[in-house]
């Protein structure tokens, strides 16, 4: 059987994947520069295809099984379903949860201690905030007590409430199919999607972990920023679109809720790139917004892990087996 890697580079991929193959599949590699007529080439024979997207418009692929994504987040709006052979699998590989999951605990936590801040106090000399400092003590947080909002309960949100959760927080989550929720997930709630004005009126953390769909984007809006506490914080690593950008903006500007916490934008890089602001808004100068780079999920165990289930999941297709974190089945309907 041939697999195609679809946009893969020199970084050791296809030996990393065949150190996991346990069934014989024949590996084959194609980048943009080696151009379209070799893409066709290559898809025309694959059993498989390891790739980041689905674009609406391409070569056929007669024998596909499976479309294996490797996607970097949450969503899959890069892929177009309808243009995915209806006999082969789709599926995702996930397994960012885990850094995804410490990133939120480690942004939580600085927020509520600042770290940051009592390192440049003291690397000042200042001594502010000590026991025994003439103008007082200053305070800082705990995440013990808090209430931790998820919007979206599937991989990332339920790794998230089992590392919170030994904190001392309690922990709600909103989720399409709350009854598919899993028992042990260890959130204190998990309800439908049409309480989410009561999980934004009670969270001190509201956590975006839900795909970018028609009926997601834009889900975080001017009237929905204001139903959430005046000193709650928005963190999203799910997709940018989700929070509407200019009413995220103005809220963090004008205090109208204590923070955000972001890795997801509305404005990335251009091929050959490697700087830009992540927004036409200026959300750089404000102070009360921990940002970073769409890096919340790539820990150093991640692609070890991908690539271990990708092997999994190419091995079990082989052998006529229902592969895992399937998104679509052959013959059957795309995610809502």
């Amino acid at each position: 059987m041939k697999l195609l890697l679809r946009g893969a580079d020199a970084d050791g991929r296809a030996s990393e994947l065949r150190a996991h193959l346990t069934t014989d599949w024949t590996i084959a590699a194609w980048q943009p520069a080696q151009g379209k007529d070799a893409y066709a080439g290559h898809l025309a024979e694959a059993d498989a295809v390891v790739a980041m997207s689905w674009p609406s418009q391409g070569p056929t692929a007669p024998r596909l099984k499976l479309l294996q994504l490797q996607l970097p987040g949450a969503g899959y709006d890069g892929v177009d379903f309808a243009g995915v052979p209806s006999q082969a699998w789709v599926c995702n590989v996930f397994e960012h949860e885990i850094g995804i999951a410490e990133y939120l605990v480690a942004a939580m936590l600085e927020w509520q201690i600042g770290l940051r801040r009592m390192d440049a106090q003291i690397r000042q000399g200042s001594w502010l905030g000590t026991f025994n400092h003439p103008d007082g003590v200053v305070l800082h947080g705990e995440l013990h007590g808090k209430t931790i909002g998820i919007i979206g309960f599937g991989h990332i949100g339920q790794a998230l409430a089992v590392r919170a959760k030994p904190f001392g927080v309690r922990i709600v989550a909103c989720t399409r199919s709350p009854e598919k929720a899993q028992a042990d997930a260890q959130a204190d709630a998990v309800w439908p999607m049409d309480e989410l004005p009561r999980l934004l009126a009670e969270a001190d953390f509201v956590i975006v972990a839900c795909p970018l769909t028609a009926a997601t984007e834009g889900l975080i809006g001017a009237e929905t920023l204001a139903r959430m506490k005046s000193t709650a914080v928005i963190a999203n690593v799910a997709r940018g679109p989700i929070i509407d950008e200019t009413a995220l903006f103005e809220a963090l500007a004008a205090r109208r809720i204590g923070g955000a916490i972001i890795d997801v934008w509305y404005d990335y890089p251009r091929s050959g790139e490697t700087t830009r602001l992540p927004s036409a808004l200026p959300f750089h100068e404000l102070d009360n917004i921990i940002m970073s780079p769409h890096a919340s999920g790539l820990s150093e165990g991640l692609l070890k892990r991908r690539w271990q289930r990708i092997a999994g999941n190419l091995d079990a297709v082989a052998r006529g087996e229902e592969p895992a974190n399937v998104l679509r089945a052959p013959g059957g309907q795309p995610p809502g």
